[in-house]
């Protein structure tokens, strides 16, 4: 099921809103939560009563039904402010999405009215220890016992899962299968007995969000918890949803990059060398260019990928496109964002240093930017044979 067509009135609606609400509730709070790695639970709060849980989930099933376009510049505008805040929209949404394009009727009569309003809330579960980039070679295994799946394994770096409440888990349900993503599946997980939170991961960046590394020991999911009914398929509805997800963090690279840009404009305009504002210096001028067209080339291959995205296309060559450039935008403006500040940029009393420590993040979530540049080739040259 695709987002439906871009409506400009609603999206001129939230997004007003969502801007006061960005104002009042969370930036007077970023530094502290940030700097003492809080999860920022007032906050969540306020996101469930304004239905952000559910921007993309449609309203037969109590969401708002908002257009890809119009969620990516949600999570701009989010990232401008604090990153973090977009990460726990982003997991949720995505573990929403496989539901709604992939479950069956029952499923989605049962998930998504909890989804939307966030009484269930949560993730997805793919990464492991050992398995990141090369999803078909995780060793979590699901293993059929009457009416229920067995788990074990592990997984790592999974958002959403101390403070959330449900997991779409990628398992092997037949570890014999060739190819082996034919013995991949996608179940509901929700927190019970020998579903173990481990431990939770210590960050450079990307701070007061819960990103953690579970255990399953005999854990037990109800077996019409399988997605869709029929085992075998979770490679493919876990990749259409890092479709949607290269999106989001091409987003959240786009809203790092504006908000570095946004810093170093304002400060080279009040930081005076030599008689004169630092911003009327060509040394300054040319870092501020550069930084200005990354960050426009950043939103239109952002907004474009949307836009296919909810015609339908296929996109994984122009989410690809989006996701590389942007958080290589964002990595860039928040360097040189930190040069054009000079010695406070390295302080934490100010922004710039924020930016730096949460950029990296983003070219190496949803699939590093070494292997976007490997899905844009392979799809060019798939695209254009001669």
């Amino acid at each position: 099921m695709n987002a439906p067509m871009h409506d400009q009135e609603q999206e001129t609606l939230i997004l007003d809103m969502l801007d006061r609400f960005l104002k009042v509730e969370v930036l007077p709070h970023v530094h502290h939560l940030e700097h003492d790695d809080i999860y920022p639970h007032e906050i969540v709060e306020k996101m469930k009563e304004m239905g952000l849980f559910g921007c993309m989930i449609d309203p037969e099933y109590g969401g708002l039904g908002l257009s890809t376009l119009t969620y990516a510049k949600i999570i701009e505008r989010m990232s401008r402010v604090w990153m973090s805040i977009s990460g726990i929209i982003n997991s949720h949404v995505i573990m929403a999405m496989a539901v709604q394009r992939f479950g069956t009727d029952a499923q989605k009569e049962y998930f998504l009215p909890r989804f939307a309003t966030g009484e269930l809330r949560g993730g997805i579960g793919l990464t492991e220890p050992d398995c990141g980039t090369d999803l078909q070679a995780i060793r979590t295994v699901a293993k059929r016992d009457g009416d229920h799946y067995v788990v074990n394994g592990t997984k790592m770096w999974i958002t959403n899962s101390q403070e959330g409440n449900i997991i779409a888990l990628l398992v092997k349900t037949d570890t014999t299968a060739q190819p082996r993503h034919k013995g991949m599946s996608l179940l509901l997980a929700e927190k019970g007995p020998g579903f173990i939170v481990s431990k939770k991961l210590e960050k450079l960046g990307y701070k007061g969000i819960d990103t953690c590394a579970l255990a399953f020991e005999d854990y037990k999911v109800p077996v019409d918890r399988l997605i869709g009914g029929v085992e075998g398929r979770g490679l493919q509805q876990v990749l259409g949803g890092l479709e949607l997800g290269r999106i989001n963090v091409a987003a959240r690279g786009l809203g790092v990059a504006q908000a570095a840009l946004d810093e170093a404009l304002a400060y080279s305009q009040t930081r005076k060398t030599f008689g004169k504002p630092i911003c009327e210096h060509q040394a300054i001028q040319l870092k501020l260019g550069e930084m200005a067209t990354r960050t426009q080339a950043s939103r239109l291959l952002t907004y474009a990928a949307a836009e296919a995205f909810d015609r339908g296309e296929r996109v994984d060559m122009e989410a690809g496109m989006a996701k590389y450039f942007a958080t290589e935008a964002a990595m860039e403006n928040a360097h040189e964002a930190m040069r054009i500040f000079g010695g406070y940029g390295y302080s934490k009393e100010y922004n710039v240093e924020r930016l730096y420590r949460d950029a990296p993040l983003l070219t190496i979530g949803e699939g590093t930017n070494e292997l976007q540049r490997i899905i844009i080739a392979k799809q060019m040259i798939e695209r254009n044979r001669v």
